[in-house]
């Protein structure tokens, strides 16, 4: 029997990095209606949307290396490109389907197969609903992990501890001289210190205060030979309250955050997306504090026409919401959060492209008017940024866009608040949020 050998090419799905490819699909998986703005529903996750971003990802994302396109695509000579066609759809059913079974999407179960087997066969004409898909939580997780890690590289930091202040207090990381021990403080024992001051101790009661010198590391090395001399005396170091040192570290506050993301339709309108960069922002910080800075709590506040509380998991599914934009209510919102929080820190970072133009009344109405500055709005919304004030809570805008209106607003509401107004853009727009929450480790908050 005569066998044909040829040279083995590998899969192409072994060469693919999943999570790279994963990663590059983010504006798909995190869309917020840019492609159609004026759909409420899910259009955008079609699987036919799914296929096409893959195939722009494996040509014009460098997911993979050029010589694996050309081995995909063949001779571009041959007149009969067929098999190359085939190969490539392939491919891609494969990355889907393997997108599937790592849990990074979800899609309904077909049902095609089994109306034919009931006979009752299937619609497959064009008023057959497209087949969509669902984002899981893994795949939030794992793009708020990459929006964080791609943040930091790029300014040029890996890793951050929690926010310090200047205050020093006892705890577990050295950062100044020991100081002797008063009660409530962490008993976080200098141990060559304790034993020092109480040799000291004990030399002045028996032989008064004359001329004394002994180091710590002596003190210790007399008694590791005291544990390798067994059959030696034992002489005794009694330590009282008085000899007691602590060691010092600074200060470490926690801080409680309401994300404040603005969600009304100006958000991705004129040509430009803003909301979902603002998720990628948002998914990102949430990284962050999960991972360095556990002791903190974030909160997501969406506000439009009016203003509702979102949890944080759902993050990344939501999308633009009515037209107006409910500033005052956001605000207030967010107050009330804050309030329920007993962290040193409390601060809402508000990021917004447009100015107030909404009013929640007491009947609960809502007043609205697009159309400029309308004063009973920006003085209503400007009293509740005085309220978060007096409650202690620091407002931080970051502002997409720089309409003359909105910047005068802004600044008002930053000279009120005593907090910060930042210009930035979509593509700025995580590198500022980050710094300023990281930056909080240089402040004295008390």
């Amino acid at each position: 029997m005569k066998y044909r050998y040829t040279k083995y090419t590998g899969d192409l799905l072994d060469e693919l990095d999943l999570e790279d490819l994963v990663a590059k699909l983010s504006d798909l998986l995190l869309a917020s209606g840019f492609g159609n703005p004026y759909a409420m529903d899910d259009e955008e996750r079609t699987m036919q949307a799914l296929h096409d971003a893959i195939l722009d990802a494996l040509f014009n994302g460098g997911v993979l290396p050029d010589e694996t396109i050309e081995r995909l695509l063949g001779d571009p000579a041959d007149a009969d490109q067929a098999d190359a066609r085939s190969t490539l759809e392939e491919l891609i059913q494969q990355i889907i389907e393997r997108m599937g079974e790592q849990g990074y999407i979800t899609t309904p179960p077909d049902l095609q197969a089994e109306r034919e087997r009931r006979g009752r066969g299937g619609r497959s004409g064009p008023d057959q609903p497209p087949v969509t898909f669902e984002v899981t939580d893994k795949t939030l997780d794992f793009l708020g992990y990459r929006a964080l890690r791609d943040l930091l590289g790029s300014l040029g930091k890996s890793s951050f501890g929690r926010h310090d202040t200047r205050e020093q207090a006892t705890g577990v990381e050295t950062t100044g001289a020991p100081k002797p021990y008063e009660f409530g403080d962490t008993l976080n024992l200098d141990a060559a210190a304790t034993l020092l001051n109480a040799v000291q101790r004990e030399h002045e009661e028996k032989w008064g205060r004359e001329p004394f010198s002994v180091s710590a590391h002596s003190v210790l090395d007399g008694a590791q030979k005291l544990k390798t001399t067994p059959d030696s005396p034992r002489p005794r170091i009694n330590v009282s309250y008085q000899d007691l040192m602590v060691v010092q570290g600074e200060y470490q506050s926690s801080c409680a955050t309401v994300l404040m993301l603005d969600c009304s339709h100006s958000m991705i309108l004129y040509g430009e997306d803003r909301f979902t960069p603002a998720k990628r922002v948002a998914l990102a910080l949430a990284q962050l504090i999960k991972t360095q800075y556990p002791g903190d709590a974030l909160k997501v506040v969406l506000f439009h026409d009016s203003a509702e509380e979102i949890p944080l998991a759902e993050l990344g599914r939501v999308r633009v919401g009515p037209y107006y934009t409910n500033t005052r209510e956001g605000l207030r919102l967010s107050r009330r959060i804050l309030d329920r929080q007993s962290k040193d820190m409390r601060q809402i970072i508000m990021i917004t492209d447009g100015k107030p133009s909404a009013l929640t009344q007491p009947d609960g109405r809502i007043y609205k008017n697009a159309f400029g500055l309308d004063p009973f709005i920006v003085a209503e919304t400007c009293a509740e940024a005085a309220a978060c004030r007096k409650s202690g809570i620091m407002i931080n805008t970051f502002m997409l866009a720089r309409d003359y209106d909105l910047v005068s607003f802004v600044r008002r509401v930053a000279d009120i608040c005593k907090g910060k107004a930042y210009f930035t853009t979509p593509y700025t727009l995580g590198q500022y949020v980050l710094m300023d929450y990281m930056d909080k480790k240089t402040k004295t908050i008390h």
